[in-house]
């Protein structure tokens, strides 16, 4: 009874204004009815444990049936990241101080851990920097990340209590970007996210997309407000790019004016070298999400993360057919990898049509949601 622990779960975690919100975005583009929309989305998150946000994004309300089955969704994306990586390495993952530590000879920038440096430490190591990143060594989506301008005015030691005090134990030299990147966005380090599956020595990319932020916010990361576009495996932008916060696509950077659709990305081809490089390290870890910024002399190594994005390639406006990402993992991994992941029984899926017309006849909620 997993997928009613979940459905219920979803539920009573969501938020019924977030939720309203994607129902009237489907709704303007579509002109189909709030109250169908509203019911096909409970039915989704029982049935396919797709929640409301990913329903809009992964095109749900144009999709049916079999196709919606060729989805890799949160839950399965989970699954995925704990078979295909060994928890023993873990730890060099999710502490990027201890990522950098290993991958050295990739991330192209001075850093310091001052979990393990003093003030005197700390104060040589910003001589001669204009500016440093300090960021907590666990967080993610950009959270908690800040720019330092340093100067002859700055109070070091001040600095160097407010940074430990915040967790930002991680303190590292600003990368100069690719000048053609900056067209981009000038004011965040616009990284490329590749997505590496191994699969007998070889690592496969699953899928790269470059994120960006929208205004002067200097992290790109997708949930702090930035947006993201899918990048060909020619090194191309063919697409526009998409916003979560708004919910809309954009054919130029709203602040910049930079047009997305055949931006070309500078050493692409050397980036996913990269990555594979990277993923040919630690051969435990076989599904990872490579962090890149791209320099104005080479491609360097941001972070990994052990549970990478899942919804970034299954965009519908970035899908071909209506057509989810299992097929290319079924690809790599073989198909028999995914044939134990089941939908639900007979009981599950009358128990969940129940839940549909229950919650289609509260009146007040429905009210709520569609107006």
């Amino acid at each position: 009874m997993g997928k009613v622990k979940r459905f219920f779960s979803r539920i009573s975690g969501g938020s019924l204004k977030r939720m309203s919100e994607q129902i009237n975005h489907i709704h303007n583009e579509t002109n189909k009815k709030r109250p169908v929309i509203f019911a096909d989305m409970i039915w989704c998150i029982f049935r396919y444990g797709v929640g409301y946000r990913d329903y809009r994004v992964f095109g749900f309300w144009k999709n049916h049936g079999k196709k919606r089955k060729t989805f890799l969704t949160q839950s399965r994306n989970i699954t995925l990241s704990h078979r295909l990586n060994s928890e023993e390495f873990y730890p060099i993952f999710n502490d990027k101080a201890l990522f950098n530590k290993r991958f050295a000879d990739l991330i192209g920038r001075d850093f310091i851990d001052l979990r393990n440096a003093d003030r005197e430490r700390f104060k040589t190591f910003c001589g001669g920097k204009s500016s440093v990143f300090a960021k907590p060594v666990n967080d993610f989506g950009g959270h908690g990340i800040s720019k330092e301008v340093i100067d002859k005015n700055t109070d070091l030691d001040g600095l160097y209590e407010r940074l430990i005090s915040h967790g930002q134990f991680l303190v590292e030299e600003t990368i100069t970007q690719h000048e053609k990147m900056s067209l981009l966005s000038p004011f965040s380090v616009n990284t490329l996210r590749i997505v590496t599956v191994l699969h007998n020595g070889k690592a496969n990319v699953l899928y790269a997309v470059v994120r960006m932020s929208v205004n002067e916010n200097c992290v790109d990361n997708t949930c702090s407000g930035g947006l993201y576009a899918p990048i060909d495996s020619g090194g191309t932008i063919r697409q526009p790019a998409f916003c979560d916060s708004t919910g809309k696509f954009y054919s130029v950077h709203p602040y910049t004016k930079t047009e997305f659709n055949g931006f070309e990305i500078p050493m692409f081809r050397e980036a996913v070298a990269l990555c594979e490089r990277a993923a040919a390290r630690f051969p435990q870890m076989g599904y990872i999400g490579w962090d890149v910024a791209i320099t104005k002399s080479s491609p360097v190594l941001i972070e990994g993360n052990t549970l990478p994005n899942y919804s970034l390639c299954q965009n519908y406006m970035y899908i071909e057919n209506n057509i989810g990402i299992l097929p290319r993992l079924g690809e790599i991994l073989g198909d028999d990898f995914f044939k134990a992941a089941s939908y639900g029984n007979t009981a599950q899926l009358l128990l969940s049509d129940c839940a549909v017309r229950f919650f289609c006849q509260r009146v007040e909620l429905c009210s709520t949601l569609v107006q």
